[in-house]
């Protein structure tokens, strides 16, 4: 079968793999139609992954098609299309004893720590795979996508009305917003980059957007109402942007880290404690975040249509990728077709 495996940073190869054969118990097999591109394989690419090592098959945000299912309790069947949740835990650590298997102690992210979707079948635990006969295998594969953002907005608790600010716009920002939109708050979104703050105002129905490289205490204290937010969720992973959070919240806000980067993070205590800021990290999503997105893209509360901006057939990925890691290339999610 078609295999897309990264040999080393900036060395991917399709070969031919062996098919599995063998469907334990509990598990199915799928086949692989859509593979989207995540900033995680970007960074194994370049090289800059952490935890990582190659030769590695990528690919954890996956549409499928169920083949064989060995899972006598599971509702699944072949035909049925799914988006698959890749992130494996162990399910005895106290993070899985409590509901919270996506920070597991023992996690292996598909594509990730272990092998993933860049080929044509996967064997994979039938509780892992997520129904919908509506959606077509481009919606299913961006399901995991906006889990990232789902369950970043749930971590943040929002209410109606609060004004959020999200930091950073790219695939990680934009997948916070529509969540954000949806629970009924205000979402503001700054970048340095004019072509994904044009993108958010056309194409996510951002109304307010402002440019990261100014003032932007003094930018949000402009507009109406002159409140800071009472919440900011950074997706930039970067350290100064992380810092800055918070200087930029209102007073009893809470701020949501949703990108990471290998350091530390520091800030004033004091001003901490003046505003008696709640911190909290998100990582990953969670099996009903998984469930509420199929939905709401069911019921077009969700639009995906934005999202997709690059595409290629399998084939043709290794000699199209370049064109694809230049300045002007604007992608915003690039899919694979098996």
């Amino acid at each position: 079968m078609n295999t897309l495996t990264l040999n080393n940073p900036g060395e991917f190869k399709l070969t031919q793999s062996p098919e599995p054969t063998d469907v334990p118990p509990g598990h199915a097999m799928v086949r692989i139609h859509r593979v989207g591109i995540c900033g995680t394989d970007w960074h194994a690419y370049h090289g800059r992954q952490p935890f990582f090592s190659y030769p590695r098959v990528l690919g954890h945000e996956l549409g499928v098609e169920v083949l064989k299912v060995n899972d006598p309790s599971s509702k699944l069947k072949p035909g049925d299309k799914c988006s698959v949740e890749p992130y494996m835990n162990c399910g005895q650590c106290i993070a899985c004893r409590r509901g919270k298997g996506n920070c597991c102690t023992d996690l292996k992210v598909l594509g990730v720590h272990t092998d993933g979707g860049m080929r044509e079948l996967i064997v994979v635990p039938a509780n892992k795979l997520h129904v919908s006969n509506k959606l077509s295998f481009d919606q299913l594969a961006l399901v995991e996508t906006l889990g990232i953002g789902c369950h970043a907005v749930a971590r943040a608790n929002i209410e109606p009305g609060e004004r959020v600010l999200v930091l950073g716009a790219g695939p990680i920002g934009l997948s916070v917003v529509p969540f954000v939109q949806a629970a009924g708050a205000e979402a503001i979104v700054a970048d340095v980059s004019e072509s994904r703050l044009a993108f958010c105002h056309r194409h996510m129905k951002v109304q307010t957007t402002l440019d990261a490289r100014g003032d932007l205490v003094a930018l949000l204290k402009g507009l109406p109402g002159g409140d800071l937010p009472t919440v900011v969720i950074d997706a930039t992973g970067a350290p100064p942007s992380m810092m800055r959070t918070f200087e930029l919240l209102a007073h009893g806000g809470r701020i949501v880290f949703v990108g990471l980067f290998q350091g530390d993070v520091t800030f004033n205590d004091p001003n901490f404690h003046r505003r008696e800021t709640t911190l909290l990290a998100s990582r990953n999503a969670l099996p009903g975040d998984f469930t509420r997105i199929i939905k709401l893209i069911e019921d077009g509360v969700v639009d995906t249509t934005p999202w997709i901006t690059h595409r290629v057939k399998v084939g043709a990925f290794c000699e199209t990728l370049p064109s694809w890691l230049t300045p002007d290339a604007g992608v915003i999610k690039a899919m694979i077709e098996f």
